[in-house]
């Protein structure tokens, strides 16, 4: 069985250490890059707070771009990668996909957080560090 890492990325320089991270550990393995588009993300930025077609699809090849630059570093590496792009909740897709899809670990990046912006904005770190079924290293 080849071991899988998931490493959950988004455009933060934390995800980009949770990758250089395991690039670091010279993984014999296949990492699996997934990157979570979260629909109340609509709320918290300036964009419309309509979910719609056209929001979808810009999320969609702003993540497509994001996972194809964490692949291209990771291959240059020398690693066995795939990228997947789900929607959903955040820590709740993590977890579910480490669940179903027989990793072994999940690497991701925290944004360090404390005092009301955690409180607030939840930490998605502790959260999968939480629930998940499979070991977390949480890289700050």
């Amino acid at each position: 069985m080849t071991r899988k890492i998931l490493v959950p990325v988004d455009d933060s320089p934390r995800a980009r250490d949770a990758l250089a991270f395991v690039l670091s550990e010279n993984v014999d393995g296949e990492i699996v890059l997934l990157h979570v588009i979260d629909p109340l993300d609509a709320i918290y930025v300036t964009e419309p707070s309509v979910w719609d077609d056209r929001m979808i699809d810009r999320r969609t090849e702003r993540a497509e771009a994001l996972c194809s630059e964490f692949e291209a570093e990771a291959t240059r590496a020398g690693s066995a990668v795939r990228t997947v792009i789900e929607h959903g909740d955040p820590s709740r897709t993590i977890v579910s996909y480490a669940e179903t899809n027989d990793i072994g670990q999940i690497v991701l990046g925290s944004h360090g957080r404390s005092g009301l912006s955690r409180v607030l904005l939840g930490s998605v770190a502790e959260t999968v560090a939480r629930r998940s079924p499979v070991p977390v290293t949480i890289v700050r």
